[in-house]
């Protein structure tokens, strides 16, 4: 499957941003939470605990949309997102996430945490929509 596209401008505010709030659901009943995220090559990337709302709901339905957005000078700019996901729980590429956050957020080296206490969840895009940009 192709993967989808972001306009350069796109790339450039999910990269300027670095909270993102996540809807999941169970029994059609949404859950929407805020969360630390990094975009990196056309994927979205946050850590969450296995005792939440949010793990247990992907762990039994991986569809999910996320929202990053902005209000400045009375301007709304936003993406949302719905995709799906993958947990990413040991191995190359969680501590290659995990060196990202290390770097980029004050809360990872604060809490710092191992392979199998917390995992990373990967967002593949399907689709989008953006305004404001």
């Amino acid at each position: 499957m192709k993967a989808m596209s972001f306009s350069r401008i796109e790339i450039q505010f999910l990269r300027s941003n670095e909270i993102c709030r996540v809807a999941t659901c169970k029994n059609n009943l949404p859950h929407v939470t805020p969360v630390s995220y990094i975009f990196n090559d056309g994927k979205f990337y946050f850590a969450t605990d296995y005792n939440t709302v949010k793990y247990a709901n992907l762990k039994k339905n991986n569809r999910i949309s996320l929202v990053v957005d902005t209000f400045e000078n009375n301007k709304n700019s936003a993406i949302v997102i719905m995709g799906t996901t993958i947990f990413i729980q040991r191995g190359k590429k969680f501590e290659n996430l995990y060196d990202l956050f290390y770097d980029r957020f004050e809360w990872v080296r604060d809490g710092p945490w191992k392979q199998g206490e917390a995992p990373f969840v990967m967002v593949i895009p399907k689709s989008k929509v953006s305004w404001g940009i």
